[in-house]
This record gives structure tokens, C-alpha cells and sequence, in this order.
């Protein structure tokens, strides 16, 4: 997981994904806290109503026939009442009391369950199963005066659950289909803030790319505080490496300059004998070789990169003419978007190198391919000749070496070339070909 976005979204969905469940259960409990709440509430107002219209007379509780509240008339309206009297040798929390008066609404229910009795002034809050339905109890218990004696009763006021319940169910629905809701609204809100966050980095890949084209030469975009340190830095070795190159061509301007004078001046000598005149030939050659590359060099060739086929044409038509008695047939395979990122003076040395060694060593035929894919440069130059040994191919790539098959004083232009892919961190292997049976020189950049 090499991706800093994709890194940031997983963990922001994770926090997503236990965050809101979170949140979901702790309103749930909250809201259901509540609703219990408000329960006991309503309940502890019905104990007041009714018990202000209760009354004592010669030790006989005395209730209305109908209460205010019209659930305690209705049969089985969910809201149930009864009052009960502690026998004095009954314990807190024994099965049996006495009911002295129970509602309307509790005429056709059987109530089977245990009946807390709680301290006179004290309330008690069960839960109990009425007609296999949970129902909450609300037990208080208060002491009236009967002609100086204390008459003690417990009021039971029983709730049915189920509003509590389905109000609940209700909340719970509506809770996660807004969590929901705001969890996929959340992570399109992180989408987007990854996107706008991380946006300067995209900005600064699309700069370096344009600077690897040529298109711009530094890094002027308006970054954030936390980049400007690495922009920064990168304009200044830009710059750098941009002054280096100047001083090498520089350089070799120079160099070639003070040679070719007294170069000149051996030169115009007479008795210079035919031997040592060939000799100075071939160093004149290599001056002006070097000169011309230096010449050559671009400011910004070595991130504009250089279409490869129209090199390859200009190498082929040259060395046709040079070598027009060997009548020979080039096969010619270049991918038309294939880019060199480097000097052309380096790949028409490269090249030129190659393709006129091959041009040496040929009866008849030479192929040129060149496949470039995303990151990988791949260019095979074959031809119908002897071919070279295994034992033999490494020596060629050394200086001054040379195959039985080459000229003597080509070996050094095998070296240079593999020196030129050695310092573009690319690779040149020799084989022998399937097709032509001859040499294949890969390059692989």
C-alpha cells in the first residue's frame, strides 16, 4: 500500500466505520434513558392524582368508582392500578398481599407476579410480564391515619412497554438510516478533502513532468509552507545540474579548441610520413566529433528527451551511402513515440556506433527495433554476420578490445557506447540473433 491517498482513505473509513456505530449506540441508550425516564415521570403523577382521592375510614380504603385518568377504566388499556395492604408478619418482597382496591382496566387480567412492598416513602421500579407482555411496575408506598393508627398501603401503577418499545424501535430506524446517510456523506466529504489536501502534491508531479519534458525549467507553482523546503530545494538542484552541464560542454569546447591548433600546425608539417598523417586523421576526426557533440548538447535535451526514429532514419541514410557496394537491406522497427531522455549527441553516439559496427559486420541484412513501454526503453540492433562468442562479448565492451569479427580500433567506440548506457543507468547485453543469426546488441533503458 504505496499510496498516500489510498493510505489516508482506509483510514479515514475506519475511523468512520467504528466512530458512528458509536455514536449510534450511545444515542440509542441515551434516548432510550429518557423515555424510561419520562415513564417513571408520568407514573409518579398518577401515584399523586390517586392518591388524593383515596381515603380511610375505620380501617377500609375508600376508592372512586372512576378515576380522572379514563386508562384506569378501560379493560386492558395498558395502564393498570392497584393498591395492597402488608400484613404485619409479611416480609418486604413475600408473595402474598392483600389487595384491597385494583382499576377497571385490571377486571379480566390475572396478576400472578410477586408484588414488591417498599418502606413507607419509598418508591420501587420493576419490570414484570402481564398477558405475556413486559409491563413496568412503579411500586410506592404511604401511610395513611385512621382514628390515631397508621393504615400502611403500596400503590402499584403498571405500564404497558410496548409504546416505550415501538417508539424506541422507531428511533432506532430513523438513527441508522441518518447514520447511514452521514456516513456515505462523510466519506465523499473526506474524498473530496483528500483530494483538495493533497492537491499541491498532484500540482508538483504535473510541474516535474513538464520539467522532464522540457516544457518548463523550474518549479513556480504556489505551494503550501510544509512543500516550499522541497521545492525549493529542487529548483536549486535543477539549477545546479543545469550550471554543471554548461561546464561541461563548456569544458569541452575548450579542450577541443586547444587541440585542434596544434593539431593544425603538426599537420601542415611535410615530412610527416603516411602512417603518423593517418593517425592525426583519425585524431582530427575525434575533435571534431567532440566539438560537434558540445555543440549539440541542448540546454534542456537531457529532460526534453529525443524521438528516436527520426535519429535512426538520419544514421540509416548516412551509412547507406557509406556502405553502398555492401547493398545492404535495413529492417527498420521503431515505435514512432519512443523517447530517448538524454543528450542526442549521446544517442547519435550511441547509435551510430552500433549501427556502423553492424553495417562492418553484415553480409546482407540489418534490423533495427526500438519498443518503448511506460518505463522501459528497449532497442535491438541485429545483422546476418558471424556473430560474436560468448567468450568474446565482454571483451569487445572493454577499451581497445575487439571481437575477430570488428576492425581493429573499434573496440573503443563499443566501450564509449557502453559507457554512454552505463551513465543513463541503462544496460547493453550482446547475443546472438535467432533470425538473422548474426549479433544483437540490447540496449535497455
Amino acid at each position: 500500500m504505496n499510496s498516500l491517498k489510498v493510505r489516508l482513505l482506509l483510514s479515514t473509513l475506519a475511523m468512520t466505520v467504528v466512530m458512528l456505530p458509536i455514536i449510534g449506540l450511545t444515542l440509542s441508550n441515551a434516548f432510550e434513558r429518557q423515555l424510561n425516564v419520562a415513564l417513571k415521570n408520568e407514573l409518579k403523577a398518577y401515584s399523586y392524582s390517586i392518591f388524593t382521592v383515596a381515603e380511610v375510614e375505620n380501617n377500609l380504603l375508600l376508592m372512586p368508582d372512576l378515576l380522572l385518568e379514563n386508562q384506569f377504566n378501560i379493560n386492558q388499556s395498558g395502564l393498570y392500578a392497584l393498591i395492597t395492604k402488608r400484613s404485619k408478619e409479611t416480609q418486604i418482597g413475600a408473595i402474598k398481599n392483600k389487595i384491597l382496591w385494583q382499576s377497571q382496566s385490571l377486571l379480566t387480567l390475572s396478576l400472578t407476579a410477586v408484588l414488591p412492598s417498599p418502606d413507607v416513602g419509598q418508591t420501587l421500579i420493576s419490570k414484570i410480564n402481564l398477558a405475556d407482555r413486559p409491563h413496568l411496575l412503579y411500586s410506592f408506598s404511604a401511610s395513611f391515619s385512621d382514628n390515631g393508627q397508621d393504615f400502611e398501603i403500596t400503590l402499584h401503577l403498571i405500564k404497558d412497554q410496548r409504546a416505550l418499545l415501538n417508539a424506541l424501535n422507531d428511533f432506532e430506524k430513523t438513527l441508522w438510516a441518518w447514520l447511514l446517510a452521514l456516513m456515505v456523506v462523510f466519506v465523499f466529504v473526506q474524498i473530496f478533502w483528500l483530494l483538495w489536501t493533497l492537491k499541491p502534491l498532484t500540482v508538483l508531479s504535473q510541474e516535474l513532468e513538464h520539467i522532464e519534458k522540457g516544457q518548463k525549467k523550474a518549479l513556480d507553482a504556489n505551494y503550501p509552507l510544509e512543500l516550499q523546503p522541497v521545492t525549493q530545494q529542487l529548483n536549486a538542484l535543477l539549477a545546479l545540474e543545469e550550471n554543471q552541464r554548461k561546464r561541461y560542454r563548456n569544458a569541452l569546447s575548450d579542450l577541443a579548441h586547444s587541440l585542434k591548433n596544434p593539431l593544425a600546425v603538426i599537420q601542415s608539417q611535410q615530412d610527416i610520413s603516411a602512417s603518423a598523417g593517418e593517425q592525426l586523421t583519425l585524431i582530427n576526426n575525434i575533435i571534431e566529433h567532440q566539438l560537434k557533440r558540445a555543440q549539440s548538447a541542448g540546454q534542456s535535451s537531457w529532460h526534453l528527451g529525443v524521438k528516436i526514429k527520426p535519429v535512426v532514419d538520419k544514421l540509416i541514410s548516412t551509412l547507406a551511402k557509406i556502405y553502398h557496394d555492401k547493398n545492404l537491406s535495413f529492417a527498420v522497427n521503431v515505435d514512432a513515440s519512443a523517447i530517448f531522455k538524454g543528450d542526442e549527441a549521446d544517442l547519435m553516439e550511441i547509435l551510430g556506433n552500433l549501427l556502423d559496427n553492424a553495417c562492418k559486420a553484415a553480409k546482407q541484412k540489418i534490423a533495427i527495433s526500438v519498443i518503448s513501454s511506460a518505463k522501459i526503453l528497449t532497442i535491438e540492433i541485429a545483422d546476418d554476420g558471424a556473430g560474436i562468442e560468448a567468450s568474446q562479448r565482454e571483451i569487445i565492451l572493454s577499451r581497445g578490445g575487439r571481437a575477430d569479427t570488428y576492425q581493429a580500433g573499434h573496440g573503443i567506440g563499443l566501450a564509449i557506447v557502453n559507457d554512454l548506457v552505463s551513465s543513463y543507468q541503462g544496460q547493453l547485453t550482446i547475443s546472438n540473433s535467432t533470425t538473422l543469426n548474426g549479433a544483437v546488441f540490447t540496449l535497455v533503458f
